[in-house]
């Protein structure tokens, strides 16, 4: 719902949002957010599939979007800018680059175009977008810098605590409907400054800090990795993987597809394509044969096949006397908190977070806990995939505590 407003002679729209209240909007952010290329967003889930889990997640990247301009706007009212309008145009646009279903894409954007979701610059030279920076004096090259975090003043977006991650940590939390978003935003932002020149905390947003850092811990196990979030995910991967080998999806148009396009795309290739995305829209997903923490498998194992996982599934499902199609491994990154080395003033000095804080520090090693890699295939074929699975990367007991989603079971 827009509400309009004057304010000496110049209108103004306020937005309704459920996280953040009356969102104001200027003819610069109106005339950004009614271009095609972000209205785009309103069709791109913020969290890819989480809905499959929670069924309220399905909030859009436009939305964030916007939350993210409206904390950014925030944090200009106390910190000083000479050029306030391409942070706020940058805020709006930071995530306009993003493929279908979120990050789900991102490594086959990065894959077949050479470009990640923050790099933007052949989209800001489409015409929409271009005719209003030009009528607004922006410098395109500008936006871009700051939505990768190589300004000063981009730091606001893209750095160690940013109104990005602010935003989309709380707004997550709510519509997935768990408890851990609760975050004094307001407090945190009024503790952010820049100092000798480097984006900073004040010691007196260490707790505020702390509480997002928190929070973040706990999303990711139980939102961000959540095992079935994983396996949807990797299963419409290989469906974009095939259908881009059989020649049914064109890699050169995947970044400007919404979610219900690509979907059409790979129910239209056919196939293995369409058989994995009828399963994903039925719910009716593979199963973990393996899910293990770090602490339990061979490591050298591990960064072995990590570059080529395909590799892999051929030789576990060859070992295990399945199909090929039907074995499907998922590797996921190291554990990194880069938000542990955000700076804080802290004493009189600068020092890291993780320096200043017991609770960060000692979030590092549980997060590393947190890391799973699965091993996904038909009930049918479970058995002797997990048998195959587990021989192969040398399983051993983990005696750490299971989390709440390894108890459910799947």
């Amino acid at each position: 719902m827009f509400i309009y407003l004057k304010y000496n002679s110049l209108t103004m729209k306020v937005v309704r949002d459920p996280i953040h209240g009356y969102i104001e909007l200027d003819e610069l952010a109106l005339a950004i957010i009614d271009t095609p290329q972000m209205q785009r967003l309103r069709r791109i889930r913020q969290l890819g599939l989480s809905h499959l889990v929670y069924p309220g997640a399905n909030h859009t990247r436009f939305e964030h979007s916007l939350g993210t301009y409206h904390l950014t706007c925030q944090l200009l009212e106390h910190i000083d800018h000479d050029t306030p309008d391409e942070i706020r145009v940058a805020a709006l646009l930071h995530d306009v680059g993003h493929g279908p279903f979120s990050h789900v894409t991102e490594d086959l954007l990065r894959q077949y175009t050479r470009r990640g979701h923050d790099e933007i610059s052949h989209i800001l030279r489409q015409p929409e977008l271009a005719a209003i920076l030009d009528e607004f004096s922006i410098k395109p090259s500008n936006i871009t810098a700051h939505i990768r975090g190589e300004t000063q003043i981009g730091s606001v977006l893209n750095s160690e605590i940013d109104m990005d991650r602010m935003d989309y940590l709380v707004r997550d939390a709510h519509y997935t409907g768990v408890a851990y978003g609760v975050i004094d935003l307001e407090r945190l932002i009024h503790s952010l400054k820049f100092y000798e020149g480097k984006f900073v905390i004040e010691t007196g947003g260490l707790q505020a800090c702390e509480s997002l850092l928190v929070s973040r811990f706990f999303m990711h196990p139980t939102v961000y990795y959540h095992h079935v979030s994983r396996i949807a995910e990797t299963m419409l991967l290989r469906a974009c993987q095939a259908a881009i080998s059989d020649g049914a999806l064109e890699t050169a148009g995947l970044q400007s597809m919404d979610d219900g396009m690509l979907e059409a795309g790979l129910m239209d290739a056919g196939g293995y394509a369409a058989e994995l995305m009828v399963r994903i829209r039925e719910r009716k997903l593979f199963k973990r044969s393996l899910y293990a923490s770090l602490a339990s498998v061979n490591r050298e194992v591990v960064e072995r096949y990590r570059n080529s996982p395909k590799r892999l599934e051929q030789e576990l499902a060859e070992e295990a006397g399945v199909p090929i199609e039907y074995v499907m491994v998922d590797i996921p990154g190291m554990p990194d908190m880069s938000e542990m080395k955000a700076n804080i003033v802290f004493n009189g000095r600068m020092v890291r977070l993780d320096e200043a804080s017991p609770i960060v520090r000692n979030l590092e090693q549980a997060h590393m806990d947190n890391w799973r890699l699965g091993v996904y295939t038909l009930p049918e074929y479970r058995e002797q995939v997990t048998t195959t699975a587990s021989d192969l990367f040398q399983v051993k007991k983990d005696t750490r505590q299971l989390n709440l989603s390894e108890m459910l079971g799947d």
